[in-house]
């Protein structure tokens, strides 16, 4: 399997090599990365090139970095059913990069780079349709980069004397946020049964 990806690897980067940063075989999956201006154009030939012919787009996710720059790798994910085989493409992009919709190519990827934009706050030109999928309208902060806080800026809930949802400040009080990582069973004050047995 390994020396079919190496194959398709060498005939990609000999044909797009304007496309091609590097590209690795990992676990039996490739992984290329590729150039954020020409995206668009290296999906359209990834689909249509008849070696290639990687049809079908799986997914669109993001991972936040952010001790790195570029911050953020966008991560596209595809799979040729003629030729059995997948690919993974990564973009290093910074916050303020405008990333290129490949929604002309693959209509699917609408929804994908719409949860990216809520999920990350990356943009993407050319889409549809940019605004957010999963959060709500007026929601601040993008809850999968690492520095948003787990328990967010607004809390929602029903209120029942005002008979509608409200929307209030998270107020967490600070010692709340301190964990002392401690196992249930260290600061246990029972004994177990049998556990005299270890003493003797």
């Amino acid at each position: 399997m390994s020396e079919a990806l190496t194959e398709l690897a060498q005939h990609i980067e000999a044909k797009r090599p304007d496309c091609v940063l590097s590209w690795e075989i990992s676990h039996g999956e490739l992984t290329m990365n590729v150039t954020l201006s020409s995206l668009a154009g290296f999906v359209e030939f990834l689909k249509t090139d008849r070696n290639c012919r990687f049809s079908t787009l799986v997914d669109i996710t993001a991972v936040d970095l952010p001790d790195r720059d570029p911050r953020f790798d966008v991560v596209y994910h595809f799979l040729s059913m003629y030729q059995n085989h997948r690919i993974r493409l990564k973009l290093a992009v910074r916050e303020d990069d405008m990333v290129p919709s490949i929604t002309s190519v693959h209509p699917s990827a609408n929804w994908f780079e719409r949860e990216v934009f809520d999920m990350f706050g990356l943009l993407f030109t050319g889409h549809p349709d940019l605004r957010r999928l999963l959060t709500d309208y007026g929601f601040r902060g993008y809850p999968l980069r690492k520095d948003f806080p787990t328990t967010g800026y607004t809390e929602v809930r029903y209120d029942e004397e005002q008979k509608r949802v409200v929307y209030e400040p998270v107020k967490l009080v600070q010692e709340y946020r301190q964990f002392d990582f401690m196992s249930p069973w260290e600061g246990a004050e029972y004994i177990m049964p049998g556990d005299e047995k270890a003493e003797g």
